[in-house]
This record gives C-alpha cells, structure tokens and sequence, in this order.
C-alpha cells in the first residue's frame, strides 16, 4: 500500500482537489482551441502547441497528480468525462497505474484497460501484491495473465493460484499473504530483531502470528506486548490462544460482521489443517462493506451492474433495460387492473384522484419493511425460529400505520367528496394494502435469500409493481362493493 501524503489525510480535501484538476483540464482545453485556430504555418503551430501545453498546464496537471494517493487520484476519474478521464490517466505516472487501478471502481478500470496496451498492462500488474492481482485478473486479458504468471516466483504463483481459486465473497478472497509468524519458543528478543530486519512491517500489523515448525497456528503475540516486556520472556508464556480464527471458505459478511463486533485491526486464516495460510485486515473489510452497501443500492434499483457514470448512452441504456422492461409489463398489469373497473371509476370519478394514494404510501411502507430484512439478513439475526414473530410483527406495524394514516385519508376523502362510504373504503384499502406492502416486503428478500441470490435484487422495482397492482385492486373493488 501506498504512504499516504500530508495534503490527502482529510477526506474535505477531495472535492476541492477534483475542482483543482477540472480547473487544469479546463485551460488545457482552452489553449488548446486558441493553438489551432492560429493562422501561423503547420509547424510553428505545433511549436507553438507543444510550448503552451506541455510545458504550462499539462506540466501544472502532472504535478498535481503526483501529490495525490492512488485512492485520490481513482477518485477524481471517475468524476471526470471519458476525454478528460483519459488525459488525466496518461499523466500518471507508469510506477502507479497499478495501485490506482485496484481503485477505481470496476466500470471505470475497463475503460483504463482499454488504452493500455499489453506491456503497460503487464508492467502494471507486476507492481502489485498477490491478493491484489488476484482482485484484477476478472479484468485482464488472458495473455497479460500469462505474462504476470511467468513473471512470479513460485511461491508467488502459489499464492496467486489459491487467492483465484475462492468465490468473490469468500474470506479466502479477501486475505493476504504479507503477515509477520514466529514461532513461540523463542524469547522477544529474537522476535524483536527478526522485525528489525523488515524495511518495513505490513501494513495494518498489529500482532505477530505465532506458528509451530509445521506452520500449525498457535496463537497470536500483540505488538505492544513485544515492546512492554523483558527482552528474555519467552512468545509461548505472553501469546493469545483465544482469539478470532477465520477460515478461506468462510463467508466474507462473516468476517465482516466480525471485525466490526470485536474490533478487530488483523485476524488469521487458518486452513483446514489448522495450518496458518494468510490474514485479513481492516482495511480489506471497509472495503468490502462498501463494495457490498453500493452493490445493495444498484440492486434495489434494478441495475445489472455498477454504472460509469460517463459511460456511453447505449451502455448505460443496456444496463438499465432488463428491469425496466419487467417495470413495464407489470405497470400494463396494473393498468388491466385499472381496465377492470372502469364502470365503477366512470359512476363514481374520484376514486381517480384517490387511487396513488392507496398504492403510493403501501409502496413506501413495503420498502421500509425490506430494508429492515435485508439489513437482518446480512447480520444473520433472522432463523426460522424467530421469523414467524418477525412476520407477525411487521403485519402488527402495518396494520397499526393503516389505522393512523388510514383514518386520516379517509377524514380528508370525506371532506373533500362528502361521502361517508367513500372515506371507509379509503381508510379500509390503505389498511389491507400495508398489510400486502408488509407481507411483500419481508417475503421478497427471504425468499431470495433462501435461493442462493441476493436480498436486494430488484426488491424496490417488485414491491413497487405489487403494491401498485394491489393496491388499485383492493381499492377499486371495495369501491364497487359498497359505493356501486
């Protein structure tokens, strides 16, 4: 990982380093336009170019760039259009173009990739950890992939092989090979010079893992112990055998859920064998939290993938269509259900002007219910012993907020046609359809748990066709019951 500088410790200075950068993008482009439109001969006017562009903004732009992180720098292109995205993305300097495409989000390292050519590709790479080339590989061409390969020692090809070979939300995806071990019959002293000898520690290295001659975890040994006690104590008398052992086939929400309950900095991976493999670290995690949290939010929403947002029209159109395409099956259903009752709505027009309501306010309670599911689900505080208390309880909320909100619905439908039905109708549709809003919301995301697939997937399109569709048929057929 990458020191971070003075002037990018504090996360306020990032929309104003992006306001910098657009600023030097911005004049660049200007001289640019003003360089071409001098009536000067071809080549004073590339002089002419190379003069006001390279040497002034351009060297300015560079320069900037060179002062920001990698995480920085991610940042600022993917809040840049793609011209400006890839101008900014040649001034960088060879050395980091690995670190930063291990940032960047994944929409926005395919259009990076795609202007590198395969040595670039491959120089990048190499430049990288283990673990870290194994998070890029999805994303490179086969033949850099050889490339690198060749390029490892066996012990790092060894590595590489074991970080590929686990899913992405696995533990075994998210640990690194870069940890400190010694073993527990030597005295701090030893351990103190073995560390020594390190440039410098990993990062996020808060305790060395103890290990028997086989490699076998034994317990861990904090920093701050090495440094409080006798040179001569021996690792076996201070180390901690009761501590967090995570394994590569655990789930990565676990391990998650773990660092966040006991604080975690650095936890081990262990194998089956009780052999000592890799670690996880903080950072990682916070990672992966995010990724998981933006990945839930897309989900929701119906989009296949995360989006560039400067990607091409007809590629973010493409990313956009499958969901909309149920959205607008489902909104003809509710449509047809409309159609049903026309010669109710014909007799009595307001129920027109009092349908949204009804179906608009279950839409919003049903979402409310599945947020709360899905955050349960991911914690893992929902079993089948407390689902069906779960259930009569959200039914009890629903029920209750249709009685409030109901009423009050029913009192404005009241005044405003004078009718006593019309008002009973409206109260007795919004309590049933929170009561579907309730029942949708919480059988949505469980029955997508209990597949195999993501909670959130498509939730809020589902919930949103359902409600609307129940909603207008209780409604207009309570209406045609007790007002026809």
């Amino acid at each position: 990982m990458t020191d971070i500088p003075h002037d990018t410790q504090h996360t306020d200075n990032l929309p104003q380093h992006l306001l910098q950068v657009q600023h030097l993008l911005e004049k660049h482009a200007l001289v640019e336009v003003v360089a071409h439109n001098q009536e000067l001969p071809r080549s004073d006017r590339h002089a002419l170019l190379d003069t006001l562009l390279h040497k002034q903004h351009l060297a300015q732009l560079r320069q900037k760039l060179e002062d920001l992180h990698p995480a920085d720098i991610a940042y600022i292109l993917e809040a840049l259009p793609i011209e400006q995205r890839l101008l900014v993305w040649e001034l960088v300097k060879a050395e980091r173009d690995g670190e930063i495409l291990i940032e960047v989000s994944d929409a926005v390292r395919e259009s990076l990739i795609a202007t590198m050519s395969r040595d670039e590709l491959v120089e990048a790479t190499e430049q990288l950890d283990t673990d870290e080339i194994a998070d890029l590989a999805p994303d490179l061409p086969h033949n850099v992939m050889r490339d690198v390969f060749k390029s490892l020692s066996i012990e790092e090809r060894e590595q590489l092989r074991s970080a590929m070979s686990y899913p992405e939300d696995s533990v075994g995806a998210l640990m690194d090979f870069s940890m400190v071990h010694v073993r527990e019959d030597v005295s701090l002293e030893v351990v103190s010079r073995y560390l020594r000898r390190f440039d410098e520690l990993p990062d996020h290295t808060d305790q060395v893992f103890v290990v028997d001659r086989d490699d076998h975890f034994k317990g861990v040994l904090p920093i701050n112990l090495i440094v409080v006690n006798e040179p001569d104590t021996i690792v076996g008398t201070l180390m901690k055998t009761e501590t967090i052992q995570l394994h590569p086939d655990d789930k990565a929400d676990q391990a998650a859920q773990a660092f966040e309950r006991y604080d975690l900095v650095s936890a081990p991976v262990v194998d089956e064998d009780g052999k000592l493999v890799g670690r996880v670290t903080v950072n990682v995690v916070l990672d992966f939290i995010r990724e998981e949290s933006d990945t839930d939010l897309l989900n929701q929403a119906g989009l296949r993938e995360e989006e560039d947002i400067f990607a091409s029209v007809w590629k973010s159109a493409q990313n956009r269509w499958a969901w909309l395409a149920l959205n607008l099956c489902t909104a003809f259903f509710a449509s047809r259900v409309i159609g049903g009752f026309e010669d109710t709505i014909e007799k009595f027009v307001a129920l027109a002007a009092l349908m949204p309501i009804v179906a608009g306010i279950a839409g919003n309670s049903a979402n409310q219910t599945t947020t709360i599911i899905i955050r349960s689900l991911a914690l893992g505080q929902i079993t089948q012993a407390n689902a069906r208390r779960l259930i009569l309880k959200e039914l009890a909320i629903s029920g209750l907020n249709g009685v409030v909100w109901g009423g009050i619905a029913g009192l404005f439908a009241y005044f405003l046609y004078h009718s006593i039905a019309l008002g009973v109708v409206m109260t007795s549709a919004m309590v049933l359809n929170l009561c579907v809003g309730a029942l949708v919301g919480l059988a949505i995301p469980l029955l997508l748990e209990k597949l195999g697939r993501d909670p959130a997937i498509g939730a809020s399109v589902m919930i949103t066709a359902i409600t609307d569709s129940g909603g207008f048929f209780i409604f207009l057929g309570l209406a045609t019951i007790f007002l026809i």
